[in-house]
């Protein structure tokens, strides 16, 4: 294929490419079809060229985390998928009170490096499945508070190939939502702490593990599929629909949170598609709340 060739000549030796790549190995979900070409570039040259390359050709280009918030539909996903999965994107510095991570970092990572510091302030992290890019671009949280309570400053590239830094508070967010990365790459970012004792770090771990191993299942999942509406909790609001238990094919609501729909092995794409429309539809009907997805949904439908 010639992009293929093209793209094994731009890129250095350490980047991955990989044509017709299934997603489904690469969702928490563990649905999805192909993507045309899967890249993990090595560094963020590689990164921005390869970006340069796309934007010339007008090739779609999709960024993905560590695919824990993600529904990739059963066709599949044209152009490129770029993965920022590479050691030299997960890199993390403590320094003092700010922690300096890399976009392909996950949050659990970056909480235990703090620990060891003794820096605290991001145990809440620590339960967020995923990386730090895709923490930035859904504003992620838990346990009350979000990735951009944390965050100082933000380094970032645009589609184009062109890379800008910005302190946190000049960027737009919102609930579950930073419009910056939309049409942005996360690269880098730095978060402030605050220093703790280990000894109460370790214990607000101990806490936050036992809420969430306490509530959510362990089967695989995209995590919370819907937002919050205002009214009310969307799985207390699914719990009271009677709907814990109501299953698409090998798609189910889990029994034992109500926003939390799991692959019971054999599950599609369409199943899980079909199942959050099903849910929407009684909310809308029996409670007059448009439920929102929070899970991302990339993708065409298969033919």
């Amino acid at each position: 294929m010639k992009m293929q060739a093209d793209l094994e000549v731009l890129l250095s030796d350490k980047s991955k490419i990989r044509a017709n790549e299934s997603m489904a190995r690469h969702t928490s979900m563990r649905v999805g079809g192909p993507a045309e070409f899967w890249v993990e570039p090595a560094n963020e040259r590689d990164l921005a060229r390869l970006l340069h390359y796309c934007h010339v050709r007008e090739i779609p280009v999709t960024v993905i985390g560590r695919g824990t918030n993600l529904l990739v539909l059963d066709g599949g996903i044209q152009g490129v998928v770029v993965s920022l999965t590479n050691d030299e994107f997960a890199k993390i510095e403590v320094d003092g009170e700010q922690v300096l991570a890399r976009a392909g970092a996950r949050l659990k990572s970056i909480v235990t490096a703090a620990a060891r510091h003794e820096l605290g302030g991001f145990e809440f992290m620590e339960g967020i499945p995923g990386s730090l890019g895709g923490a930035l671009r859904m504003n992620a949280g838990a346990m009350g508070k979000q990735i951009f309570d944390v965050v100082y400053w933000v380094r970032y590239i645009g589609y184009s190939g062109d890379i800008y830094d910005a302190e946190a508070r000049e960027l737009p967010v919102s609930y579950r939502c930073c419009p910056v990365f939309d049409d942005h790459i996360a690269l880098s970012a730095i978060l402030r702490g605050t220093k703790t004792e280990r000894r109460t770090i370790d214990s607000r771990l101990r806490a936050f593990a036992q809420r969430r191993w306490s509530s959510q299942p362990a089967k695989p999942s995209a995590g919370c599929i819907f937002k919050n509406p205002e009214a009310i909790p969307a799985g207390k609001l699914i719990e009271e629909l009677g709907l814990k238990g109501m299953s698409v094919g090998g798609a189910r609501v889990s029994e034992m949170h109500g926003n939390f729909i799991v692959n019971e092995g054999k599950a599609t794409a369409r199943d899980v598609v079909q199942l959050i429309a099903a849910i929407r539809e009684r909310a809308r009907e029996e409670r007059g709340i448009e439920l929102e997805p929070e899970v991302m949904i990339l993708g065409s439908e298969k033919q």
